[in-house]
């Protein structure tokens, strides 16, 4: 099943003005002190149902953008439909949305972006101008989970955001007011919607000087891109997954859903709404943490199939928008997540035993520290040194798991003025294996070799790959011919361990060892 995650609607502070009297002295109001309070208008707000009659069924905003009633927020009350506000000169926005009080006749959502009050002023805001938001996927079978319009004005350097999340799919929207300057409107439109095997996110953007007067894209398949999120079974955990959709730019509805891993969740989504955002909550082992993944930025394309698989081997270092090491004057950073899985997302809390990581600065240890793995900082003498940098991550589970991980770097480094990163590298094994992390006994298997960091753009001066069938106990060499090695697995319930041993043009050395990288069945 399938939930709705959303967004509170904004709300802007309202500054008051505050008389703070001093040893029980009186303040003096003369004209000098009235002369310095804005000078104010009356604005009449006149709310009109679908029948063109009064009504007090309204909620209705006015947001200060410019001038004195800038940070006002001002929300009018009256039962007769008609209500009456005063306020300081300078532009204002405006939104309303009126009801019937029966959910199943939807809302109607006014909204002004430029109200500029310099007289009294009278607005009326009829939800007969409005037009309805028909915005649905192809099959008709689906049902919607929850939907979201969000309109945001700029003036003046100054932004202010309005918004409407929605239970059902019955809305109408329109604009009212003179046009605002171009560009200053920005408007978004999120829709979610579900079967019993297809999650739909249907989003749209626009931009321009009025706000939507009704909003129709009913969208074929073809229109729409394929994402497919699998949750693997990673050995060692139980229970469910659960997966958080939503839009990259802007505001947004997102939504949540389970789901039982080993398993696949698929959606069909609109590449018109820009980049998606994943996140993904993976079954934790039994005591162990809630462990988060995320994949931000997602591109789809129409018609295209995207896939991203979650918490599945082989497990090990990743350096893919980091560098890993940073020098800043004599101080050494080291953040390099040795758990990522096999798709190179980064957990925020991976389960582990035990973790370390030593530095050696021409031969002598500097020191040594526990904790998260892969993140230590160390303080260094000045100048130029060799150095050699090792981390290591233990944890228990079966072979597939990545028992054990480590990464052994050497390198020269010297005082920097500002921080700079050390050339380090990674290397990615990426076989394809199952979603228990496993691959077929007694198969030769091709395990695609990447790497990552200062070694890459032409800069690997060697590179060798050895496997091992024993937990690391002997090592057999393979040849890395056209980015990938090819092995031949063992016979089933067999840990394959992964060995990467690299240098660059630069002379810098990498030993990364994945002891129970997969294994057989």
């Amino acid at each position: 099943m399938i939930n709705s995650s959303v967004p509170r609607r904004s709300v802007l502070r309202t500054l008051t003005l505050a008389v703070a009297l001093v040893g029980g002295a009186t303040p003096a109001w003369g004209a000098t002190a009235f002369a310095a309070e804005p000078e104010t208008y009356a604005l009449t707000i006149k709310h009109l149902d679908r029948a063109g009659r009064s009504t007090g069924a309204f909620d209705t905003t006015v947001t200060g953008i410019s001038g004195p009633g800038a940070n006002k927020v001002v929300k009018p009350r009256g039962a007769s439909g008609a209500t009456t506000v005063r306020l300081p000169k300078g532009r204002y926005l405006l939104d309303s949305l009126l009801t019937t009080g029966k959910g199943a006749d939807g809302m109607d959502w006014v909204v002004q972006p430029r109200l500029d009050l310099d007289r009294d002023t009278t607005v009326t805001v009829d939800a007969r101008t409005t037009g309805p938001v028909d915005v649905r996927p192809p099959d008709r079978a689906a049902g919607f989970l929850a939907g979201g319009m969000f309109v945001k004005v700029t003036h003046g350097g100054v932004t202010r955001l309005v918004n409407q999340v929605i239970p059902t799919a019955n809305l109408r929207v329109a604009h009212l007011g003179p046009a605002a300057e171009p560009g200053s409107v920005q408007q978004w439109y999120d829709a979610h919607w579900t079967t019993k095997t297809t999650g739909y996110a249907l989003g749209y953007t626009f931009t321009g000087t009025r706000a939507l007067t009704g909003l129709t894209r009913h969208p074929s398949p073809k229109d729409l891109a394929t994402m497919r999120i699998r949750g693997a079974a990673r050995p060692g955990t139980t229970g469910t997954a659960t997966i958080a959709l939503g839009a990259s730019a802007g505001p947004t509805v997102g939504v949540t859903q389970k789901l039982k891993t080993p398993g696949t969740a698929t959606y069909l989504m609109t590449p018109e709404r820009g980049t998606w955002d994943i996140t993904y909550w993976a079954p934790a082992a039994p005591g162990g943490a809630e462990n988060r993944y995320s994949a931000d930025g997602i591109t789809v394309r129409a018609g295209a199939t995207t896939t991203h698989t979650f918490d599945n081997a082989v497990f090990g270092p990743d350096l893919t928008g980091r560098p890993g090491v940073v020098r800043d004057r004599d101080r050494l950073a080291v953040d390099v997540p040795l758990l990522a899985d096999g798709d190179g997302h980064v957990p925020s809390s991976p389960s582990y035993d035990k973790a370390s990581t030593t530095l050696h600065r021409n031969g002598v240890l500097v020191g040594t520290r526990s904790g998260a793995p892969g993140r230590a900082g160390f303080t260094v003498p000045p100048g130029r040194a060799a150095y050699r940098l090792t981390s290591t991550v233990h944890r228990k589970g079966a072979p597939g798991a990545a028992t054990r991980v480590t990464t052994s770097w050497t390198f020269t480094s010297r005082t920097t003025p500002r921080p700079t990163p050390v050339p380090v590298s990674a290397v990615r094994f990426s076989p394809a294996l199952s979603p228990t992390g496993t691959a077929a006994a007694d198969k030769t298997l091709r395990i695609p070799v990447t790497v990552q960091g200062a070694a890459t753009g032409g800069r690997v001066r060697s590179l060798a790959v050895s496997v091992s069938v024993n937990g690391g106990a002997s090592w057999t060499r393979v040849p890395v011919e056209r980015g990938a090695v090819t092995v031949r697995n063992p016979h089933a319930d067999t840990g394959v361990s992964l060995r990467a041993e690299l240098t660059d043009t630069g002379g810098n050395t990498l030993t990364q060892t994945v002891i129970d990288a997969y294994r057989t069945q």
